[in-house]
């Protein structure tokens, strides 16, 4: 028997995160074993917290993993499964997805054989994203029957630009389906007060649309919605702050019986973000960022710490709660006529759309659309010790 196990993989950046893609069938279809060889795969769990000894980055935004199959669904080309991995536990929360990376996973289908596509202009994927139990398209880029990975299209949180990928989030709100969700607003309203130990009440927005997402307002933690990463994850009191919110929102949400389990079994959603009215800042790579140029400041919590720019499907909850008057979000800026929304992340801005339409006092979100770009970063096979399987 090989001292190692060797299974084809494909390591990709998606938007402003990282992970490594896996066909299913290459992996157990037992979910225990699989997921025993995924965490070996990051290099979690990690006491040191660097991911030293696997293909994980040691932060929420690198340490991810994605497995597609064709799709048994009509109308549907690809199933998506978006795992978010702790670091120092053995833990890989499956409840929610991957904003950023679902734009890799368009041209990783292609790239695997699992979607044909035109060998120029547009090829359309549709992903059924299995964790939340929705819709996603992607228009990916072709030239010359591959994949178009380099082009002009910037994107504040990636150092080079690439080819865009455009994405559209269809009717991302819960719905109760599949997903076992209950609900755009779970509780029932736009506002609700948190009652959290040693903060007193914290004014949220609880909505579920993209993934569960907590809404503040930054002042509400003592923050003025212009920190970067730097300000905030070197600061316990700050996290611990932050996670108490997230896991109490989490119980309002009926996500978890209690904070405990929140914060023990489901540390990737919901997500907690904060969001102020404009101001000047100086974002991640030095860049001034001013308020003419924004409708409004969000920042976003993840796996414990404070995201370097902002999470896809955090922009999404953004878009959604923007279109609905009453929500903590839009009380700060509302969507244009166009359903149109720029906010500003600690590494600098992002637009997002949304469509929202009321009907009998009840909001739906009919999608929300975005772009990203995506970049194979190495492709072959990732090494396993055969031990783990034991």
């Amino acid at each position: 028997m090989p001292s190692q196990l060797r299974i084809p993989a494909v390591y990709m950046r998606g938007g402003t995160s990282k992970g490594v893609f896996f066909v299913a069938q290459d992996l157990p279809a037992d979910p225990v074993a699989r997921d025993r060889i995924l965490l070996r795969v990051i290099g979690s769990p990690d006491p040191y917290g660097q991911h030293i000894d696997g293909l994980g980055g040691a932060t929420s935004s690198t340490s991810k993993v994605v497995i597609l199959s064709r799709s048994r669904r009509p109308g549907f080309d690809v199933d998506y499964l978006f795992g978010a991995v702790a670091v120092r536990e053995a833990v890989i929360d499956w409840s929610g997805n991957c904003g950023n990376l679902s734009s890799a996973v368009g041209p990783f289908a292609i790239c695997a054989g699992l979607v044909p596509a035109p060998p120029e202009g547009l090829a359309t994927v549709r992903i059924w994203q299995a964790n939340i139990g929705k819709p996603i398209i992607a228009r990916v880029p072709m030239r010359g029957g591959e994949v178009v990975e380099d082009g002009d299209f910037e994107l504040d949180g990636v150092a080079f630009s690439g080819a865009e990928i455009a994405l559209e989030f269809v009717d991302p709100g819960a719905d109760g389906g599949e997903a076992a969700r209950s609900g755009l607003f779970p509780t029932g309203h736009r506002l609700d007060r948190l009652a959290i130990p040693g903060l007193g009440q914290i004014e949220a927005t609880l909505i579920d649309a993209g993934n569960p997402t907590i809404f503040i307002d930054a002042e509400g933690m003592g923050l003025r919605g212009t920190e970067l990463q730097s300000d905030v994850n070197g600061n316990q009191e700050i996290l611990a702050r932050a996670e108490a919110i997230r896991a109490h929102g989490a119980v309002a949400m009926k996500l978890v019986a209690t904070p405990g389990e929140a914060t023990r079994t489901r540390p990737h959603t919901p997500k907690l973000a904060l969001v102020a009215p404009p101001t000047d800042y100086v974002a991640a790579n030095g860049r001034t960022i001013r308020a003419d140029t924004v409708d409004l400041l969000a920042r976003i919590f993840s796996m414990g710490a404070l995201h370097h720019a902002m999470t896809g499907t955090g922009a999404v909850a953004i878009a959604a709660a923007a279109a609905i008057p009453g929500t903590v979000v839009s009380r700060v800026a509302a969507t244009d006529s166009e359903g149109k929304l720029r906010f500003g992340h600690p590494s600098g801005t992002l637009t997002v759309g949304a469509q929202a339409v009321e009907a009998n006092g009840a909001w739906t979100i009919e999608k929300v659309r975005m772009s990203r770009s995506a970049r194979r970063l190495m492709e072959g096979w990732v090494r396993v010790p055969a031990g783990t399987m034991a």
